[in-house]
């Protein structure tokens, strides 16, 4: 493959005073694809229905701070909060079961050694021994007594954040059909399981998202390097100066000699267009919405807690 070809032309690094607010957008170019169409869509999917139902749920769990009623009469009232957060929790099953659609088809299609490579490889979400060893890496480095890691194309952080949503669908999402189908699953299981399953409801939920609303937030949007925003997972696509500070070890499997770009994953890796202006913008939009919305409600449970 010829690098005069394939290789776009390099962005150069923009004048301090023209930096622009997502992190993913810093530095040198050229872009290349970090997320494909599937990944943004089923991202914005679950990020609309995960804040549906922590806003209408919240008001329930904390039903007697002085900022409940006030949000449930913005939602609507209680039948209309509740019927929301049915849709949203029914939008979360779907997204759910058609992921695991998705992985089942790409993993049947592929060729043997490539499906080995999607389920145990340094460039899979599921977790590998190279994740330990970076996680113990990353705490030197943040002592000062060693380097920093070289991430592949997930770190142990965002495989966390995946495999969090597994836990989540299976104790929040089975716990609250008990509660939304009481009547069907009394028949064959004991009164007290519904207390448990109001328990874990609540609790797990409110833990979902003071995670989500603090840790994932601050490694996504508020660390330095990415303050005050991270907008790769609207727009798709990052330059190739975010890629090699935050995802060296990928960098070096995509680049060969002279620069060139090896498509090592279809519909990622290739090169990319900049995003235009209206791609910046919504994802700016989406971006500093979802922090405004997550730092209210995180204020709000936190006065609950402190109060």
């Amino acid at each position: 493959m010829s690098s005069t070809a394939t290789r776009p032309a390099i962005r150069t690094a923009a004048p301090a005073a023209h930096v622009p607010m997502d992190s993913a957008q810093r530095g040198p170019g050229p872009f290349v694809w970090r997320f494909n169409l599937y990944h943004r869509v089923t991202h914005a999917t679950m990020m609309v229905s995960f804040f549906t139902l922590a806003a209408t749920g919240l008001p329930l769990r904390f039903s007697t701070a002085f900022w409940a009623p006030t949000v449930m009469h913005l939602l609507g009232g209680v039948h209309m909060a509740g019927l929301l957060h049915r849709i949203a929790a029914g939008v979360t099953f779907g997204y759910f079961l058609g992921h695991l659609g998705y992985i089942v088809v790409n993993v049947g299609r592929a060729r043997p050694a490539e499906r080995m490579r999607m389920l145990w490889g340094r460039e899979s979400m599921v977790p590998h021994l190279d994740d330990l060893v970076q996680f113990l890496q990353q705490w030197r480095w943040f002592f000062g007594l060693g380097p920093r890691p070289r991430f592949g194309r997930y770190s142990y952080m965002e495989k966390f954040d995946y495999f969090a949503v597994f836990w989540g669908v299976a104790m929040i999402g089975g716990s609250g059909l008990l509660l939304w189908f009481p009547e069907f699953f009394a028949r064959f299981l004991p009164g007290w399981v519904f207390n448990v399953a109001t328990i874990i409801h609540g609790d797990e939920a409110v833990l979902a998202a003071s995670f989500i609303f603090t840790i994932h937030f601050f490694n996504v949007h508020l660390r330095p390097e990415k303050f005050p925003l991270d907008a790769v997972m609207f727009t798709g696509r990052a330059t190739r100066h975010y890629m090699e500070e935050e995802h060296p070890a990928i960098m070096d499997r995509i680049e060969a000699r002279s620069g060139e770009v090896v498509h090592t994953t279809p519909e990622l890796d290739a090169p990319a267009p900049p995003p235009s202006r209206r791609q910046s913008l919504v994802g700016a939009v989406l971006g500093f919405l979802a922090l405004a919305v997550g730092v209210m409600l995180i204020g709000m449970m936190l006065w609950v807690a402190l109060s």
